[in-house]
């Protein structure tokens, strides 16, 4: 028998898991299976069973990447190499290889570039969705942009999506100061003529801006909150390193004009000296809640007119996500908020959890401005719950608005 790679399915979605298998082999035989896209790679080694097969969704490496059983091990292990991006080869020694297709945009999407009423953003939908489908307004957070994939893959899920923009993008501000809640709102309107109910999804400081979201408009249904903020925070200004940046002092938002009150950045000794010392610096150094939350700061997501999913990593170090979560949950439970809502902690996980699950999670920290951040966490911790909080934002959508 000639030993084959099998592959199910070798073209999915990004979010979608594939089912990775050898057979042919001889019992025992020990074969390395190695994923790469051109810039990044990863490896493993298993031993085929006595009916000369590997099978990764059985089976645990004896060597490698990973631990365990893990059907994606070999996605969310995949490490820089300093090369080039390319396609996404599956290869096995002395046996060949496969070329696998993970789309970003899954087949039966479209997609449509939103550049009206002020509004900067991308419309993802299912091909002839009847214009009866809900929709989801999808943020990101302080890297600023848009969130195009996480929109994409979404609408795979039966949503119309719109990825948008609030700073960092031409045609809106350069930084995360003074942002308009208005605009928001002009954006539900648009995505309201198109969809047959709202609800907002948000990540980092998108988690805080969706709970803001969710509180000032009505119209919205859902609010997801991924490593998110139940308090306003401060605004992130522009510097050319990240002491400016924190010593910049303003509103993220505003709202009829007016700044709204927010907790303020604390740059104590600790954070002054990884900054100087070059070490990796956990940003949540910057938030000092030994005293509280200024009560004005908080953010009066009892108004929201729906259901709150509240999701937190154990091990963030961006900032204390749990903490300025339970802010929020407290506020639900302390006004009897009729609709569901739930606060959900994965203990061990990093800040990176948010968004679409089997990507990379091996860059334990990430450049900043004239620093490195520290994302914390355990790398299979922060895979894991990827795969989990994504499944859970999707059921949670599917269930407050309707599909």
């Amino acid at each position: 028998m000639v030993a084959e790679i099998l592959v199910e399915p070798l073209s999915a979605p990004l979010d979608a898991p594939v089912e990775i298998r050898v057979a042919g082999l001889k019992p025992g035989q020990s074969i390395t299976v190695a994923l790469s896209t051109g810039d990044r790679a990863s490896r493993a080694v298993f031993e085929a069973d006595d009916r000369g097969l590997v099978d990764l969704t059985r089976h645990a490496p004896a060597e490698g990447a990973y631990s365990g059983v893990d059907p994606m091990g070999l996605f969310w292990t995949l490490e820089r190499t300093g090369g080039k991006a390319g396609p996404v080869v599956l290869s096995v020694e002395g046996v060949g290889d496969r070329v696998l297709e993970r789309l970003a945009v899954p087949e039966g999407v479209e997609r449509q570039e939103v550049r009206e009423n002020g509004l900067v953003g991308t419309l993802f939908a299912p091909e002839d969705d009847g214009g009866d489908l809900p929709g989801v307004i999808v943020l990101g957070g302080s890297e600023g942009g848009l969130q195009e994939t996480d929109a994409a893959l979404l609408a795979a899920h039966g949503f119309v999506t719109l990825a948008l923009g609030y700073f960092g993008v031409e045609g809106l501000p350069d930084h995360l100061v003074d942002i308009p809640l208005e605009y928001f709102g002009d954006a539900i309107e648009y995505l309201s003529e198109r969809a047959s109910g709202i609800g907002v999804v948000g990540g980092s400081r998108g988690g805080e801006l969706a709970l803001l979201v969710g509180s000032t408009f009505p119209q919205v249904k859902a609010v997801v909150s991924v490593v998110g903020s139940g308090v306003v925070t401060q605004a992130i200004g522009p510097g050319a390193n990240l002491l400016q940046k924190l010593s910049y002092e303003a509103a993220s938002w505003t709202r009829k004009g007016e700044p709204l009150p927010y907790l303020p950045y604390y740059v104590g000794e600790e954070l002054r000296a990884k900054m100087v010392d070059g070490e990796p610096v956990p940003l949540r150094l910057a938030f000092d809640l030994e005293d509280g939350v200024p009560e004005e700061a908080e953010i009066p997501v009892e108004r929201i007119s729906g259901g709150v999913l509240l999701i937190s990593s154990g091990h963030d170090d961006s900032w204390p996500c749990v903490e300025l979560s339970e802010v929020a949950l407290r506020r639900l439970k302390d006004h009897d908020h009729p609709f569901p809502h739930e606060h959900v902690v994965y203990p061990e996980a990093g800040h990176l959890i948010a968004g679409p699950p089997h990507r990379p999670v091996t860059d334990v920290t990430y450049p900043g401005p004239g620093v490195t951040f520290s994302g914390g966490g355990v790398p299979r911790a922060t895979a894991h719950a990827r795969v989990d909080a994504w499944k859970r934002t999707v059921e949670f959508l599917r269930e407050q608005l309707g599909t």
